[in-house]
């Protein structure tokens, strides 16, 4: 688990954010987990309707991720018990469905938030971080959250990067290679930790196009400056401040 940053979502109390995570894709299921435990929150998983309601007797998330589609009850089903016994926990939904009428329908029936699949797991996170943020049951250590690395920031709420003052334009893809680079500071991420995170899940492990969004990034964040985008050759890459 990587180190939390200094905007780190934690409850109101100051204790870990309680995220349960609802599919039966199990490979899913583990890598959702994985990029929810590094962002320091506590996670339990469930592979059915019926099992995700007891889990939130027993757990009670501060949030769910919610597959629609599931073999016993259905997230729609699941959301609707949640909602007719009072508890008003924030839901976000996955589907592999992408028509207009399924979001309206997931959203009509009481959920937050919408993410088809396949998608990138920092969206998730993104998408999670803002639900508890508006529902109110998470708050973050200080007034905006920024990552720093030298003179580079990143505002994760305003997606605005600079660096020595100095506005960057990013596109969405870039935005979230950088923000997964600097939240593993110091630290070096493979290629497929890269393509887990900032793709998809199933992106089929072309990993020359991690390569080609580094140098997207290098001509934008590095050139002309000292470099903060390193390789370590046969593993991956790192960012890091100068010494």
């Amino acid at each position: 688990m990587t180190a939390l940053s200094p905007s780190a979502l934690r409850r109101p109390d100051g204790e870990s954010l309680r995220l349960l995570v609802v599919d039966d894709e199990q490979m899913l299921t583990d890598l959702l987990s994985m990029a929810l435990r590094m962002e320091g929150w506590e996670v339990k998983t469930a592979s059915s309707g019926f099992e995700a309601l007891q889990a939130v007797r027993d757990f009670r998330p501060d949030a769910m991720v919610l597959d629609i589609m599931m073999p016993d009850l259905d997230g729609m089903s699941v959301l609707q018990r949640l909602r007719a016994s009072g508890d008003d926990v924030p839901v976000l939904f996955l589907t592999a469905k992408d028509a207009v009428s399924d979001r309206v329908a997931g959203l009509t029936a009481g959920g937050d938030d919408y993410v088809t699949k396949p998608f990138s797991l920092e969206e998730v996170v993104a998408r999670l971080r803002g639900l508890m943020r508006r529902a109110g049951t998470a708050q973050t250590a200080e007034a905006e959250p920024i990552l720093r690395v030298g003179d580079l920031s990143l505002n994760e709420d305003s997606h605005e990067v600079q660096r020595a003052g100095v506005e960057i334009e990013l596109t969405a893809t870039e935005f979230e290679l950088l923000r997964f680079l600097m939240r593993n500071q110091r630290r070096v991420v493979s290629k497929a930790q890269i393509l887990d995170r900032v793709w998809n899940y199933d992106f089929g492990g072309r990993s020359s196009v991690v390569e080609l969004y580094i140098s997207y990034l290098r001509k934008k964040i590095d050139q002309g400056q000292e470099p903060l985008i390193h390789t370590v050759r046969g593993v991956g890459y790192m960012i890091k401040a100068p010494q």
